[in-house]
């Protein structure tokens, strides 16, 4: 079989702030033929995107490519120059994005941004153009492929307008294409039908590809041959099924067993109680004015309520916009319930944190999902953790410092990460001090909203064994909010499953292989699976995906 991608000893150098180089990539060699699909796998700064770009001689700022070569259709796009690549970006290699969002301008509309490649580089008639847009959207699966171009960015769904990313590369029927983490931000029943769309719009077209992710069971269902990479070096490579049925690595082996966390059992202090540490009883929140019916103009989570006992943790799961971080911040205070109450210990609280005593915030702490935004970049670690000792505790000084010590200690990070930024910590490592940040109050309840999502396989897999030692160690229990259900499935006893702002079931951990909402049906069963057949194979119903799918 002909390759059409030959990558030759590349070698990719970066430029640190301080001026020292770093070889980022080594000597990597890669071949695509016509028609394949090689998925590159690893974790954060492993050097995925880094050799994915690299096909349209590409380079992000602060990085150059050093040595190799790398052929595309017999064309080496190290050795053009930015003019020749220019005119092959767009036509013969074309690029996905993780956030389509971003590749999308907001105040123009999505048939002109569609096209706008073929106007670029004079490859057919505006009216001809927009034929071939449509002819795309339709096998993209796309809803009213006629008129959607009609629309802007901000009118179509999330999966809609990854699809339409899609559709934006493909016109100018590029011989490789390139998806950097395309469906990482999509629900699970919405990355079904994106992925069905991109494997077989280019299996028909005979395009190679290179898929960039960290989610094993996606590359499953769409790579034919399967490239590890650590440290921005090839550790293993092969065909998708060698790779996840005989991995020969021990970093494979790591990655693999990372996908699937190991469940959880406590076995802490904890006594049965007739008083729930959490009591939610027919909440209602949103956001705006309060109308006639007490409720707010967009009521996001309407009549929810469960119970948490101490000790024992719960899931809340369903796709983006169901409700999930609604109520979390409802349940923390900094969203006031407009109805309903929330008690903890038997406790009524104040809807509003503001309210709440500082003993009453001191007992329910809330880790979100960036720890990015969440931790304050101008402030050391030890000021980060050191604030909720001296706000809660009234500790200072020696006391305050031997504490953070301890507590550093108690997330697994060094202590001479104390004297550092957050800027200067790897992601995992940011998401412990979120965590260490939670313990200095000494909580009973730590909500956890989205904790892992951003997060590599092995790194998330850490993270969740992290909350489990803890749990253990110190009594906690936990609310877990997340749309990956083996994360929920791996610590959680209870599982909330939530639509469109309602509680439409809740089950244990074993009533997850029989759910009885058609809603959790559709759910579960849209999470893939380590098998490459399993996406082929699928069988969802048609009545629950029109009535459910949100596509």
């Amino acid at each position: 079989m002909t390759n059409l991608v030959e990558i030759r000893n590349l070698h990719v150098e970066a430029t640190t702030d301080s001026g020292r180089r770093i070889e980022i990539i080594n000597g990597i060699d890669l071949d695509i033929a016509k028609g394949e699909i090689v998925a590159l796998i690893g974790e954060s700064g492993s050097g995925k995107t880094t050799i994915a770009l690299t096909l349209m001689g590409y380079a992000r700022p602060g990085c150059k490519i050093t040595e190799g070569s790398v052929m595309v259709d017999g064309k080496d796009m190290t050795a053009l120059s930015e003019g020749q690549r220019q005119r092959i970006r767009g036509t013969e290699i074309a690029y996905v994005p993780q956030s389509a969002a971003a590749a999308f301008n907001p105040s123009a509309k999505i048939m002109d941004q569609v096209i706008e490649v073929t106007r670029i580089h004079g490859l057919m008639p505006p009216a001809k153009a927009r034929l071939r847009a449509i002819e795309l959207f339709r096998a993209l699966s796309l809803p009213d492929p006629e008129h959607i171009g009609d629309r802007y960015p901000h009118q179509v769904s999330g999966g809609q307008l990854q699809r339409l990313a899609a559709a934006m590369a493909l016109i100018g029927d590029p011989k490789v294409m390139i998806f950097d983490e395309p469906t990482t931000a999509l629900d699970v029943t919405t990355q079904i039908e994106v992925l069905k769309a991109f494997k077989s719009v280019m299996k028909a077209g005979g395009i190679a590809g290179v898929y960039v992710s960290h989610d094993l069971a996606v590359v499953a269902q769409i790579a034919d041959r399967i490239v590890v990479l650590k440290g921005g070096e090839v550790q293993e490579t092969g065909t998708t099924e060698d790779i996840l049925s005989t991995p020969k690595h021990a970093y494979t082996q790591e990655l693999l067993a990372a996908f699937e966390p190991r469940h959880f059992e406590f076995s802490g202090r904890t006594e049965a109680s007739a008083t729930p540490l959490l009591h939610i009883n027919d909440v209602s929140s949103g956001y705006g004015q309060i109308q006639a019916d007490g409720l707010p103009l967009v009521c996001a989570v309407r009549s929810v309520g469960f119970d948490l006992q101490k000790g024992r943790n719960l899931g809340i799961i369903g796709e983006s916009g169901c409700g999930k971080s609604t109520l979390a911040r409802t349940i923390a205070g900094m969203l006031p319930a407009s109805a309903g109450q929330v008690l903890f210990a038997g406790e009524k609280m104040p809807p509003a944190a503001k309210s709440r005593s500082r003993e009453q915030l001191r007992q329910m702490q809330i880790v979100f999902q960036s720890a990015d935004t969440a931790l304050n970049p101008a402030k050391p670690i030890e000021d980060i953790i050191g604030r909720p000792l001296t706000f809660y505790h009234g500790m200072k000084g020696e006391a305050r410092s031997k504490r953070v010590d301890e507590i550093l200690d108690m997330v697994r990070l060094p202590k001479s990460l104390r004297y550092r930024h957050p800027a200067e910590l790897s992601g995992g490592q940011k998401q412990r001090v979120n965590f260490a940040h939670a313990l200095a109050a000494e909580p009973k309840l730590i909500i956890c909203d989205e904790i892992t999502s951003a997060l590599d396989t092995i790194v998330a897999a850490a993270i969740i064994e992290l909350l489990k030692e803890l749990q253990r160690e110190l009594d906690l229990s936990y609310i877990f909010i997340s749309h990956d259900l083996s994360v929920v499935k791996a610590i959680c006893d209870e599982i909330v499953v939530m639509y469109r702002g309602e509680k439409v079931e809740q089950l244990t951990r074993e009533g997850i292989k029989a759910p009885e909402h058609p809603y959790s049906k559709l759910l579960f069963s849209s999470v893939p699976k380590l098998d490459p057949a399993w996406l082929d194979n699928l069988v969802l119903e048609p009545d629950l995906i029109r009535q459910y799918g949100g596509l």
